[in-house]
Parts: C-alpha cells; sequence; structure tokens
C-alpha cells in the first residue's frame, strides 16, 4: 500500500492510525500559501479509499497547530487574496472551502490533537474533527472580524454545532482568544493534557477506536453524521438497513465470538 505524496505535510500509517502532521513551523502551519490544502484533501480522499485506516488524527509540527490564513498575504492583496469580490470568491471555493467538504465526507473518525494556537481558519480546521485533544500550549480563535473579515471556510457552521448558537456567537463577535482549560469548558475540546502527552493522547485513542471491527465504525461514523440532519423515522430506517449489513459481515460474528470466549475464561 501507497501512502499519498504530499508537499507540506507528513503522514505515517500504524496499526490502522493515519497521522497526518502539518509541516509548515515557517508559516506557523497557515492553510493559505502554502500547500497544505491540498495535502489535506488528498488525505482525506485517500483515507475513504484506504480500507487499512480506521482512523485519522491531525495535529500541527512546531509551535502552532494552524494560524489559518496567510495575514502577509491579506496585507499585500495577494495570493488567495487577491484580485475583485468575483476572484476572491472563486479561489474560496476552490481553495480553503475544499477543506470543509473533505473532511465533512472523511468516513472514519478524526481527532485533532491540537499542540498550539489554533487561530481563524485553523479553529475552525480543528472543529471539523470529530474530537479535539488540546496541549496546555493550545490557544484558540475565531478572529476573522478581528481583520474585517467573516469566517468564509464554514466556520461559523461546524461551531454553533459544536457547542451551541449562544457561545459560538459570543467567540465569532468578540474574536477573543481562549486558552485551553476554557475550551475544555465550552465543550470546544474533549481533554486538556501537556505538551509531551498530546499526540500519545491522541493515538492511545485513535487505537481504541481502530481497535473496532472497521466496516462497523465506518457506517457508524456515516450514521452519527447523518442523524444531525435526519428525521428520526428516516433515520431508524438507514439504521435498520445498515445493521442488516452489519449482520451479514464477517466482523460481526468474529467480535461475537470473541466475547463468548472471553466470557468463558
Amino acid at each position: 500500500m501507497n501512502l499519498p505524496q504530499l508537499s507540506d505535510a507528513l503522514l505515517v500509517l500504524d496499526q490502522r492510525v493515519a497521522t497526518l502532521t502539518f509541516n509548515r513551523d515557517d508559516l506557523r502551519n497557515a492553510l493559505t500559501g502554502s500547500a497544505l490544502i491540498d495535502d489535506i484533501c488528498t488525505v482525506a480522499d485517500w483515507v475513504n479509499h484506504c480500507d487499512e485506516v480506521s482512523v485519522l488524527v491531525m495535529t500541527g509540527a512546531g509551535s502552532a497547530f494552524s494560524s489559518g490564513g496567510n495575514v502577509k498575504d491579506m496585507a499585500e492583496r495577494g495570493g488567495d487574496f487577491a484580485g475583485d469580490v468575483a476572484e476572491v470568491a472563486t479561489r474560496y471555493r476552490r481553495g480553503i472551502q475544499r477543506i470543509p467538504l473533505a473532511l465533512q465526507a472523511v468516513e472514519v473518525p478524526v481527532i485533532a490533537a491540537v499542540n498550539g494556537p489554533a487561530i481563524g481558519a485553523g479553529f475552525d480546521l480543528a472543529n471539523m474533527a470529530d474530537i479535539r485533544i488540546a496541549s496546555t500550549k493550545a490557544k484558540f480563535g475565531e478572529t476573522f472580524l478581528n481583520l474585517g473579515i467573516i469566517p468564509g471556510d464554514g466556520g461559523a457552521w461546524f461551531m454553533q454545532r459544536l457547542i451551541g448558537y449562544q457561545q459560538a456567537f459570543e467567540l465569532t463577535l468578540s474574536g477573543r482568544i481562549v486558552d485551553a482549560t476554557e475550551a475544555r469548558t465550552l465543550g470546544i475540546v474533549l481533554e486538556v493534557v501537556e505538551p509531551d502527552q498530546l499526540l500519545a493522547r491522541a493515538q492511545a485513542l485513535a487505537a481504541r477506536f481502530a481497535a473496532q471491527p472497521p466496516k462497523a465504525l465506518r457506517l457508524t461514523k456515516r450514521l452519527m453524521k447523518i442523524a444531525q440532519r435526519t428525521e428520526l423515522k428516516d433515520f431508524l430506517d438507514l439504521c435498520a438497513a445498515f445493521q442488516g449489513m452489519c449482520h451479514n459481515e464477517p466482523e460481526h460474528l468474529e467480535a461475537v465470538n470473541r466475547m463468548l470466549a472471553a466470557q468463558k475464561r
């Protein structure tokens, strides 16, 4: 099995856990002005087509998880931010807006191991994961309004689903930075750990997920996402169909036999 070729990120697959590390510390892992958008979307698509992957972990190399948009390019009206209204809108659709669509479609659990500041689009990127584990050095900020722009990458869609409209509204309109402790209180992150424990904790959680029967794991992730936008009756019909699929998979009988064998010990 070949890993995809990446430009600004590193990818490792071990025991069904894929770890994607943003590797542009010189830009504080900015998503624009780098190849990270392409790398993230490439990995998201690869995960969906690789049966050897059960969990995706995302983290950053260096001091930051991701600083989001490249502010220098904004100041110079260059890169992704050059041109008139139509040109900028097209670059957003063909650029950074590919990330939320790609990550929303990932079939396996996604864990963000937030090692440092996750600012602007970097914060939104973390919120696109299913679970966030934060280092004590992590900071979070929906800082778009501070720069006179809006969350153009879908951040307003993700955050209010994560922590509720009122909390998301306050963070978005104030543009303030919260530390890891407050982020946990708000429900943004699941756990806060010391920096040297971050990746180990994220990968331990990933390993627990990856130990589950892989086909049922992917179907369960799909159900969790579909439940957010489906009426109960329609959802139950889908559950019945998915359950029929699971009962006819060899992994189901293997799991049942393991449980019965364990009970005899």
